[in-house]
């Protein structure tokens, strides 16, 4: 892909929205998803804060990926009340999630590393809060119906750039870490790096 970048970039992802941010912002990249367990890490950092299980997650995903040159890992934790949610498996399981967070402030943790050859060589992280409105059985149910499997990938069942900005009254915080990746951070360690210049 082209871009204001040299080399270019190995994204550890297959994910829309962050494909979509690194191209908006003139990053060349390749994409090669990482092959990660999510849970098994998880639970080996059951307790540590959700900041940190991110960013241990994106770099994970960073370093798994050895195609060559730099890697970008990018992961993202929704809390609700102090429990942590994971993408839902089913469309019960989003609508049981989303009735959870239904009048609640979601806080999300956006982290991403970047990784050569196995080696990572930064971290950063970012999070926003959002507050969920009151959400009805109807509009959950024709929410999942217009957005269902779509958002099965989604960490807080939503797309904000799509129909999943309705589920909320207000946000606070970065976009593009609401988005799934603290871009501005990731812009200026791929400066750093001498992969984008400065």
């Amino acid at each position: 892909m082209s871009g204001i970048s040299g080399g270019g970039i190995v994204l550890a992802s297959n994910s829309a929205s962050r494909k979509a941010m690194l191209e908006a912002a003139g990053v060349a990249f390749t994409a090669e998803a990482a092959d990660v367990d999510e849970r098994a890490l998880e639970a080996e950092m059951e307790g540590a804060e959700p900041a940190e299980i991110a960013q241990a997650l994106a770099a994970a995903k960073a370093a798994a990926v050895t195609a060559g040159g730099l890697v970008l890992g990018s992961d993202s934790l929704v809390e609700v009340e102090g429990r942590r949610f994971d993408k839902p498996q089913s469309r019960e399981q989003a609508a049981e999630h989303l009735r959870f967070f239904s009048d609640k402030v979601m806080t999300l943790h956006s982290a991403a590393a970047l990784a050569r050859e196995g080696q990572i060589v930064w971290v950063g992280s970012d999070f926003a809060r959002l507050r969920v409105r009151e959400l009805s059985e109807d509009f959950i149910e024709a929410y999942l119906d217009a957005e269902w499997p779509a958002v099965s990938c989604c960490v807080g069942v939503f797309r904000m750039e799509g129909p999943g900005v309705q589920l909320f009254e207000s946000i606070m915080g970065d976009h593009f870490t609401v988005l799934g990746m603290p871009l501005l951070q990731v812009l200026d360690a791929l400066r750093e790096e001498g992969v984008l210049p400065a």
